[in-house]
């Protein structure tokens, strides 16, 4: 179907030339329980890395997290149809798939932005109100409220989100720019959240993320064959909770180092449990120090949110944000904190209700956006995402 006919709902057709560039084939993550080695100079293919669009699962969930993420949310008009929704699908489905190849979106007037993938990955997202416009159940619901939340509505809620990755920023930037073209006709912006990660080659692959509060972020997530049950359903989809965290730096770095890690749980330099020597330690709870108390407290951040059977774990992919101080020199700092289940009530509320009654981390983060998505599954070459919801 022509494009022009998906915005109009008519049958004029448009025409365009496309010019592509070749694109080089993706890194494959190093494994997590390999020993830290020494970061060397960046790979040379780092420009023209892609990630494959096409399969069972979108891209965007397991993937080696790219440096750089824009979280971008619409909201629907309202007599938004499930014809209409389809439409949009069909058109993002078709301009993401080129992009992430390395080839411009069709009627880019800025095609020389395109011919540098740099690991672009596209995930789509469909919000409560989407599923309700395409007169379906909804399968998520918005998260309950919790005492700790101070939450903003410019960072919060959505009908559709676009999750966009890669280690360039000026990909990620183009990318956006054609992807809201594309859904404007449908949607308004709600809210944009950009982030970041080390840059390529900084860090070894398969590193854990560091946040703004110098604490490793991601330490317990599930690997290997756990991602099956734990992330996936078994037609491919997942679920997304997008959770906007301002970190109080400024009282964070009253604390000394020992009242750092007793916070978190973790030491700061190395990410080792208060009871252990390495990163991948598991915490021993039952622990005591020489006054006869718990080595890892009941309240520090990574006994709240220890999971102890791997199926219910969630996986952790923030993003760093950093916005420009206010007048008198205070930061805009925090995490994009990004969690992907196979089920939100039965994994990541029971989390995060035991962090909200008594992480002592709530000290210094302050929840100020919130928001959930399914995600549906991932689509062949000759099909769209959101198919098997919205066709």
């Amino acid at each position: 179907m022509p494009r022009r006919s998906l915005i109009t709902g008519g049958t004029l057709a448009g025409a365009g030339l496309v010019v592509g560039a070749a694109a080089g084939a993706g890194t494959v993550a190093a494994s997590r329980d390999a020993p830290p080695v020494a970061a060397g100079p960046a790979a040379p293919d780092i420009g023209t890395g892609t990630i494959p669009f096409h399969g069972p699962r979108q891209a965007g969930v397991t993937t080696e997290p790219p440096a750089h993420a824009a979280f971008v949310a619409f909201t629907l008009p309202a007599g938004t149809d499930r014809r209409a929704l389809g439409r949009m699908m069909r058109l993002l489905t078709d301009d993401a798939r080129r992009l992430t190849r390395g080839e411009p979106a069709l009627g880019d007037t800025d095609a020389t932005l395109a011919v540098l993938p740099a690991r672009l990955t596209i995930t789509f997202g469909f919000g409560p109100g989407l599923y309700t416009a395409a007169g379906v159940r909804p399968p998520i619901a918005d998260l309950p409220a919790f005492r700790t939340d101070r939450l903003e509505r410019r960072w919060s809620g959505g009908d559709l989100l676009l999750q966009i990755c890669a280690d360039d920023p000026l990909t990620v930037a183009h990318a956006q720019r054609m992807l809201i073209k594309d859904t404007r006709p449908f949607a308004a912006v709600r809210w944009v959240q950009t982030g970041f990660r080390r840059s390529p080659g900084a860090q070894p692959a398969g590193f854990t993320q560091r946040n703004v509060l110098g604490q490793l972020d991601g330490t317990a997530n599930p690997t290997g064959t756990v991602m099956d049950t734990a992330v996936w359903r078994p037609d491919g989809s997942t679920t997304l909770v997008v959770r906007r965290i301002r970190a109080e730096i400024e009282k964070w770095d009253l604390l000394s180092v020992a009242d750092k890690e007793n916070a978190v749980g973790r030491r700061l330099d190395s990410g080792a449990p208060l009871s252990g020597t390495r990163e991948h330690d598991e915490p021993d709870f039952t622990a005591l120090n020489d006054g006869g108390l718990p080595v890892m407290p009941d309240y520090a951040h990574v006994t709240r949110a220890h999971v102890t059977d791997p199926a219910l774990k969630i996986l952790r992919r923030p993003y760093n944000y950093d916005g420009a101080p206010n007048a008198a020199g205070q930061p805009d700092s925090g995490l994009i904190f990004a969690a992907f289940q196979a089920d939100i009530p039965r994994q990541y509320l029971p989390i995060q209700q035991r962090l909200a009654e008594k992480d002592l981390l709530n000290e210094w983060i302050t929840p100020i956006g919130s928001a959930v998505f399914a995600v549906p599954a991932g689509c062949a070459p000759d099909g769209w995402v959101g198919e098997q919801v919205l066709a």
